[in-house]
């Protein structure tokens, strides 16, 4: 069905949910939101003009309910619904439910979906249209004897993919036969779990390839064109992290080769809307890069905003225009690159834990100012981040005319970016856009693992310099009286005044694996002499309220930002950010510990047991998976042993810390005395 179009249901949450909306409202078009309980105060609730909820927290429960949205779009008087990306918005079925249901279908035609979202119907499909393809095999849903046998048709190393819906959910890379039935099994569960689906197959794995993607628009004309490249290698388990646009690798000839292959499949399949062709890109041989089809995302992508930057274009109003029936508004040949435009995801992520999700309060949130930059964003700040859906914050983007300029805009501004409340992987982002290997281009989907590894993230030290202007900015604000209070009122008393006699104040933060130790002495014209670390100097603290602090060290002066929660301090520096942990006067008592425990690195649900009590294992064995955020977390042993407790069920919901596993390690020096003596 097409048609005018004026009130537009949002079948999404959080940030594409509040991107929708921005366009919708600039071209008239009113906007009705969904949420679950969870999100009942979300922004993407309070940026449309009605909200209508559909259910529980799991996505099971509200955003994977067709039936609910439909609902909600008829209660509402909505004529067409945009479904975003994820959730349902590759759901075949629910596209062709919102068709049933009078209304117009922001997205392409139902069988496209179909055909496209069962990945092997796919390379059928592609193989058909001359589209190049790597060597892959079907395993069904079933459990198969035959494995082996299959893998060989294929040859190692492989991928395990789920055959239905992506994002890096079900994937698992395979390097020989022993690896491949639990594999199999982990990519089929989790599959399942993401998409209801557990059909996977398995297809030759290209060795450090690059990720490069065709952007694709078709119309109810005929017409399909390409709107170009995106390079998406930066990945951490299959997850793209950084997307940029152009890519650095591809010649004219390759560029025109993809394009040309891209608009090919989406031919074949009488495309129309807004659409991704992924192809993996070998360019191990500079002078010959090879390429071959992946899949087609049958949607908007997270990384949209890099093709609008360098193109011009804002692909959710063209996606609105072709559902209403209009025809694309250039040809191909109207189509240019412009500059170049880089995308950093912010996730809520534990860089100490090996980069996974974290959860918890988002107490401050305050995008920088940045010429160039865009935020797209579903959170603010006094936001809950929760177990239950995607920990991604923001996408944060530049564009400049060079790429070593739109890295350095993208890089500042997240530096600068105040967040506050949850783990993130925002210094890793930094630290990638100024790394040398990507500065020069040379990025393949090995480059997190290999320049970065999860360990590694304990490598981000703020500057000295940061961390001592932080800490004495935080002590001398948190100790001063007020300079004035009232307007007018005792206008002429220096910060830090204090009219009764102190002695020398000292304060203890813990910073990262740090001590600092800042004290000082105040002076009778309002200055302190203050020690830091190992470094004396003269500070004045100029201003402060409740979320800036001005001080002058020496005679430099900054402004930096803060948020504090309890005894946490977040700090924005012109050197860098830095979170400072106020160590308490008296320590605490301490926190029970379990000998040989195995936690829960994040809230979640037990997916599986692996182990029972009196079971003996050796380091590595797997002792409990857990799923969190659509993903399964393999929990492993860290010791040899034998299992004494096993605290959790499947199915059980955990927090953050809790126990789930006891492993005791064997008593070597059971046998000798005590007193050392033989």
């Amino acid at each position: 069905m097409s048609g005018s179009v004026t009130k537009v249901l949002i079948a999404n949450r959080g940030e594409i949910a509040v991107r929708v909306a921005r366009t919708c409202r600039e071209m008239g078009l009113a906007t009705v939101a969904v949420f679950s309980d969870a999100d009942a105060d979300a922004l993407h609730v309070e940026v449309c003009d009605e909200a209508v909820r559909i259910g529980g927290p799991a996505p099971a429960d509200s955003y994977l309910r067709g039936d609910a949205i439909v609902d909600a779009a008829r209660r509402t008087g909505a004529d067409a619904v945009h479904p975003g990306f994820g959730f349902l918005s590759e759901n075949a079925a629910f596209g062709q439910a919102v068709l049933d249901a009078g209304l117009v279908w922001i997205g392409p035609s139902p069988d496209a979906i179909a055909a496209m979202g069962d990945k092997l119907e796919a390379k059928r499909r592609m193989a058909d249209a001359g589209v190049p393809l790597l060597p892959s095999v079907d395993l069904g849903a079933e459990e198969r004897d035959d494995l082996d046998a299959l893998a060989d048709e294929v040859g190692f190393p492989l991928m395990v993919k789920a055959a239905a819906g992506g994002g890096g959910k079900g994937m698992r890379v395979v390097r020989s036969s022993p690896e491949l039935a639990d594999a199999v099994a982990a990519a089929q569960r989790e599959a399942v779990g993401a998409f209801g689906d557990g059909r996977v197959f398995l297809e030759r794995y290209v060795e450090a390839p690059r990720h490069v993607e065709i952007q694709i628009l078709g119309d109810r004309h005929g017409t399909v064109v390409h709107v170009f490249e995106r390079e998406c290698s930066i990945q951490r388990r299959h997850q793209k992290v950084i997307e940029e646009s152009p890519s650095t690798v591809l010649t004219e000839d390759v560029r025109t080769a993809m394009g040309a292959a891209a608009v090919a499949a989406g031919e074949a399949i009488g495309y129309e809307s807004a659409g991704t062709v992924e192809f993996i890109l070998d360019a191990s041989d500079p002078s010959a890069p090879t390429f071959a089809f992946l899949e087609v995302n049958t949607r908007l992508q997270v990384e949209h905003p890099v093709t609008e930057l360098v193109t011009g274009l804002d692909l959710v109003r063209l996606q609105l225009l072709v559902a209403m029936g209009e025809p694309l508004p250039f040809s191909q040949a109207d189509l240019h690159q412009d500059g170049h435009a880089i995308e950093a995801r912010l996730y809520a992520e534990d860089p100490a834990n090996g980069y996974l999700p974290a959860t918890g309060t988002l107490h401050a949130f305050e995008p920088a100012a940045v010429e160039g930059v865009r935020y797209d964003t579903g959170v603010r700040s006094g936001d809950v981040v929760s177990p239950h859906y995607d920990p991604m914050l923001a996408k944060v983007v530049a564009w400049a005319p060079t790429r070593g300029e739109a890295a350095a805009r993208l890089a500042r501004a997240l530096e600068r970016t105040v967040v506050h409340g949850v783990r993130t992987n925002r210094d890793l982002l930094v630290h990638v856009l100024r790394d040398e290997d990507f500065l020069a281009g040379a990025t393949t989907t090995d480059f997190l693992p290999e320049r970065f590894p999860d360990d590694g993230a304990r490598a981000f030290v703020p500057a000295r310099e940061a961390v001592e202007t932080a800490a004495v900015a935080v002590a001398l604000a948190d100790a001063a009286v007020p300079a004035a209070g009232p307007a007018g009122v005792l206008a002429s008393i220096p910060p830090g005044f204090a009219n009764v006699p102190l002695v020398d104040p000292t304060v203890t933060y813990r910073a990262g694996e740090d001590d600092v130790v800042v004290g000082w002495r105040r002076r009778r014209d309002g200055a302190a002499d203050v020690t830091v670390g190992d470094r004396s100097l003269t500070a004045h603290l100029v201003a402060r309220d409740a979320g800036t602090v001005t001080i002058e060290l020496d005679g430099h002066r900054q402004r930096v930002r803060r948020s504090t929660v309890a005894r946490e301090h977040h700090v924005v520096t012109a050197a860098g950010a830095v979170t400072l942990v106020e160590e308490p006067r008296f320590p605490d008592p301490a926190a029970e510990e379990v000998t040989g425990a195995s936690l829960a690195p994040m809230p979640g649900a037990v997916a599986t047991v692996a182990v029972e009590v009196g079971a003996t294992v050796t380091a590595g064995d797997l002792l409990v998976t857990l799923e969190a955020m659509k993903m399964e977390h393999r929990i492993t042993s860290a010791v040899d042993g034998t299992v004494t407790e096993v605290r959790v069920t499947t199915g059980q919901q955990v927090d953050a810390d809790d126990v789930l596993v006891v492993v005791t390690p064997p008593d070597d020096d059971a046998d000798e005395p005590a007193d050392g003596s033989s």
